[in-house]
């Protein structure tokens, strides 16, 4: 540090220590934003870096206040390195920024029993999960390793083998409603356990992130001081060498230690490609448990359960038909009864074979060579969101292209037929980001009906170019 920036910083802090000359503070945290306002577009500045309180401001150390851990998340991972420049900028010196939010002073207990709040309303339980012969087994083994997690409640004696416990099967199957559930039913049991839940691709962007930031003792201790440890679609870390070697010290770090891992897959480790030898004998050294497609039976309970969940009185006869031409994949199950319930809703009549396959229809038809239609429907987006194709195909988070891209997610799923995974596949994300980024953007549309029409336009626009 030079000698003038030393001494702009012992004013700085001179004037902070005694709190005095308040407005000064108040300018410099306006300057900042300032600074980030110039640089970012104005949604995503309102949304996100407006509302954050600033703190003290202490030995070149500044504290920025959030609402709750989902915003300070946010801001971390997509403008922690904005707020770093600007800082600089303004100070003309680096200032280190702790990040904080009421959840980061809460005990592990009183962590599990929020998130159990918060979970209240969800249907990923193991209450709510239809067995049938194609998953019994997968949904066993999970319910004994939620009992006894790496049998770390009896000490080891019932189930050391169970760990790891290893899910694999199509995408639509229920391996995330069942790593859900585990998580639940852990939290609820044992309060004091800390149990972390991640997709793949999650624990692969903090990791770079971390590894960037030269952080890499903060992440290994999150990572390694946990009870259970349960990760969705673990084969995208396949032929990422540097992630898969820190996933394999935490991985036996745990293990070794007794703590619970679960992992799930779209195939067993042996078929997963690029996977090193020593990950996939890892993987193999516990349980393995495959999901299958459901049976006939168990589709028709799956359709019984979802019509309960939302009120809706179906006819055996409907109940079968949809059964009988659904047979691969739970969630278009779970997707046509919330059509087909919206479509009695909002015409005002009772659910028929003819109606149901109307709801079929709309979410089965047309479907294209897969290159021509999601390019064309990345195109129509594109033209229409004024985001160009390229943001929308990239890493990038900001508001509008985050939004743009949602919305190719839906369209995707509206019109063709396409898998959550291999949307994914597409734009380079594993399938459970995908189906939470739909699942928003539906929630969005209900809403929001200028957001509607334009999602309904651009649909329609799609169509007539076919």
């Amino acid at each position: 540090m030079d000698y003038c920036a030393q001494t702009a910083f012992i004013d700085i802090k001179k004037l902070f220590d005694e709190r005095k000359f308040m407005d000064t503070f108040e300018e410099l945290w306006q300057s900042v934003l300032d600074y980030c306002k110039q640089r970012i577009n104005e949604t995503a500045f309102t949304l996100w870096l407006l509302p954050i309180e600033i703190g003290d401001f202490n030995n070149g150390k500044v504290v920025l206040k959030f609402s709750n851990s989902f915003k300070k998340n946010t801001v971390v991972g997509q403008y922690g390195e904005l707020l770093n420049e600007a800082f600089e900028a303004v100070c003309g010196f680096p200032v280190e920024i702790e990040y904080t939010s009421p959840e980061d002073f809460l005990t592990e207990s009183e962590k599990n029993q929020q998130d159990l709040e918060d979970f209240k309303n969800e249907t990923f339980t193991f209450d709510n999960f239809i067995v049938g012969p194609s998953n019994k087994f997968a949904y066993t083994a999970a319910k004994a390793i939620a009992a006894d997690p790496g049998g770390q409640i009896s000490k080891g004696n019932n189930l050391s083998n169970y760990n790891p416990l290893f899910i694999y099967g199509n995408s639509g199957l229920g391996k995330t409603h069942i790593l859900n559930a585990i998580s639940y039913e852990v939290r609820r049991n044992y309060p004091d356990m800390k149990v972390v839940y991640v997709t793949c691709e999650e624990f692969l962007n903090e990791f770079l992130a971390n590894m960037y930031k030269k952080n890499n003792e903060e992440f290994r201790n999150k990572y390694r001081n946990i009870d259970v440890f349960l990760v969705d679609d673990i084969q995208f870390i396949a032929g990422k060498d540097s992630t898969e070697e820190e996933f394999f010290h935490t991985f036996n770090a745990l293990v070794d230690n007794g703590k619970q891992v679960v992992l799930t897959a779209d195939r067993p480790p042996k078929e997963i490609k690029s996977l090193t030898d020593r990950l996939a004998s890892r993987f193999v050294s516990g349980l393995l448990a495959d999901i299958q497609t459901p049976e006939y039976d168990t589709r028709c309970a799956i359709i019984k359960r979802k019509a309960e969940l939302l009120n809706f009185e179906i006819d055996d006869n409907v109940i079968q038909y949809i059964a009988g031409q659904i047979k691969s994949n739970i969630r278009q199950l779970e997707g046509i009864t919330k059509k087909l319930h919206a479509m009695c809703v909002f015409g005002e009549q009772k659910p028929t074979i003819a109606l149901a396959q109307t709801a079929i229809k709309d979410i089965l038809t047309d479907v294209q060579p897969l290159h021509v239609t999601v390019d064309r429907i990345v195109d129509e987006v594109s033209r229409t969101t004024g985001v160009s194709v390229d943001d929308i195909m990239s890493k990038k988070h900001t508001a509008n292209v985050s939004d743009a891209r949602k919305m190719c997610f839906y369209i995707i799923r509206e019109v063709t037929d396409m898998s959550y995974k291999n949307i994914g596949s597409k734009f380079n994300r594993d399938h459970s980001t995908v189906m939470y980024n739909i699942e928003k953007m539906e929630e969005r549309i209900k809403t929001d009906s200028t957001l509607n029409s334009q999602v309904s336009d651009i649909i329609s626009n799609i169509k007539d170019y076919r």
